[in-house]
């Protein structure tokens, strides 16, 4: 098993939902000066660029490996890349010179667009030359079933350095595992499912041990479970949002000053995730308000934001894959008083927080683990149409 890995029921998870109207990649674009990685010739670097992340893809071997799958189950494993080529994912575009902003934004979203070839590895890094004021921008996408916010942090540490380099290493040389054969993944699926009831003996022996421990956790991951579940089933109200989709993206960005919203939640109370969700329940009512929808129809809707929660523990830090669960928020969008509004969201957060929502989602996260990975997949559908 030292030559590829198995996907979690939470990864496979991003894997299972993404469809055409549902990209399931994580993707941002980064602005940056183009200092010392201008050519000769005036354009970008790009043999530089290449070179540099093939340099520190050692760091990341995700990055170069693949999806394979299980015969019969057809669960997920990664297995090393033999035809990696770094050229196809490290991409050159440009902008008509001077390029704006806006038109970034445009390609930004074609390139969002655009769903990721399974048959690779599930990264993209589009390198784009020609933006007004000297500068160049790094689009990246990555599959979420690589990586969560944090772990995409994480990831953006080991690409960049604080100072400018000039200095480029050589890459280590690429030398892949051979990927198992799908024999050898079913003999060890096979294996892996008679060893998997020894966790529910373990589970019986702290129940006999401990009886009052274990009662009161299982009581409690049972009542979050239900809180979550409950949440997921409860009907969203008609909104212009509530819409089918297609599959193209508009991308776009809004600037906010770190230390205003600091000294906003220093003042008001809260946290800096409050003031986040108040500025954006304000937006929405007065985005409603435009689309014909006055306030008094605000006040009766049922309008939820769904809030991503890591629950990576600083040892798992630096590491791919997902650690994270989440939290369905309800927005005051009707509220026109900030402070009201903010006030509002501070209650609802706290209310949420202890509801134990986040614990609920992790804990049927933990069951498809251990049950049928697609269980997680299942819930998540029918949620939706039950909406």
């Amino acid at each position: 098993m030292a030559r590829y890995q198995r996907l979690s029921a939470l990864d496979r998870f991003f894997l299972d939902v993404e469809g055409y109207s549902t990209h399931m990649h994580v993707a941002a674009t980064a602005i940056f000066e183009m200092g010392p990685l201008r050519s000769e010739d005036g354009g970008i670097a790009m043999s530089r660029i290449r070179r540099y992340v093939e340099s520190r893809l050692y760091l990341i071997p995700r990055y170069r490996q693949r999806l394979a799958y299980i015969p019969i189950e057809n669960h997920p494993v990664w297995v090393d890349d033999d035809r990696f080529t770094i050229r196809y994912h490290v991409r050159h575009a440009a902008l008509p010179k001077p390029g704006s902003e806006r038109q970034l934004k445009r390609l930004s979203g074609r390139i969002m667009s655009q769903k990721l070839d399974r048959s690779r590895p599930l990264w993209e890094l589009w390198v784009v030359e020609g933006l007004e004021n000297d500068r160049f921008a790094l689009i990246s996408k990555t599959h979420h079933c690589m990586i969560d916010g944090v772990s995409g942090v994480d990831l953006m540490t080991v690409l960049l350095d604080v100072l400018p380099e000039t200095e480029v290493a050589e890459p280590v040389p690429w030398n892949p595992e051979p990927a198992p054969t799908p024999l050898e993944l079913l003999r060890d699926d096979i294996v892996r499912r008679i060893t998997s009831p020894l966790g529910a003996v373990a589970l019986a022996r702290k129940v006999i041990s401990e009886p009052r421990a274990a009662c009161e956790s299982v009581s409690e991951a049972a009542g979050a479970l239900a809180q979550t579940v409950g949440m997921g089933f409860q009907s969203a109200s008609d909104t212009p949002f509530n819409r089918r989709i297609g599959a193209y993206r508009r991308f776009d960005w809004v600037t906010l000053d770190l230390a205003d919203v600091k000294h906003i939640k220093n003042r008001l109370g809260g946290t800096v995730n409050d003031v986040v969700l108040a500025t954006v329940a304000g937006a929405v009512g007065r985005f409603f308000e435009r689309r014909g929808i006055p306030y008094r129809e605000q006040e009766q809707m049922e309008f939820r934001a769904f809030c991503p929660v890591s629950v990576r523990d600083p040892s798992q830090r630096g590491r791919l894959g997902n650690r994270v669960s989440g939290m369905l928020v309800r927005l005051p969008i009707a509220e026109r008083d900030p402070r009201r509004r903010i006030r509002a969201i501070t209650e609802e957060t706290k209310h949420v927080k202890e509801s134990k929502q986040a614990l609920g989602a992790e804990v049927l996260t933990a069951v498809s683990e251990w049950t049928v990975p697609t269980l997680l997949t299942l819930g998540a559908r029918l949620a939706t149409r039950a909406r």
